[in-house]
């Protein structure tokens, strides 16, 4: 009976985990849990999971990070972003979203180091 619990609340685990691949052409995981907790403390994001993840796939700019993680953002209006922090690991070939939001703070954004940016 354990060993079916567990079996099934891992199956359960893995249905609630999305993924998205980075530029890197890693995969990207933003659990159930982990997106409770981001619209937990931005609740102004709650219906934008999928903008999220596609923010992973076809940022506009993917920028170094403040601690060994990215920084991919993706405009949706003029004065409007998304911005989602993540880490991937290229040897481990897995990756985990930290959190994600809105900012204003685009050309701020534009100041640090851009590793990667979208083709025209």
């Amino acid at each position: 009976m354990k060993c079916w619990f567990i079996n099934h609340f891992q199956t359960i685990k893995e249905k609630l985990t999305k993924v998205a691949y980075s530029v890197n052409n890693i995969p990207i995981r933003l659990t159930a849990e982990r997106w409770s907790h981001i619209v937990e403390n931005h609740e102004d994001i709650a219906g934008y999971s999928y903008e999220v993840l596609e923010t992973i796939e076809k940022p506009t700019w993917v920028f170094t990070g403040d601690e060994n993680e990215l920084w991919a953002v993706k405009p949706i209006s003029q004065k409007k972003a998304i911005l989602v922090i993540y880490r991937e690991f290229e040897d481990k070939k897995d990756g985990f979203i930290i959190t994600a939001f809105f900012t204003k703070k685009i050309k701020k954004l534009l100041k640090r180091k851009i590793l990667w940016q979208q083709q025209q």
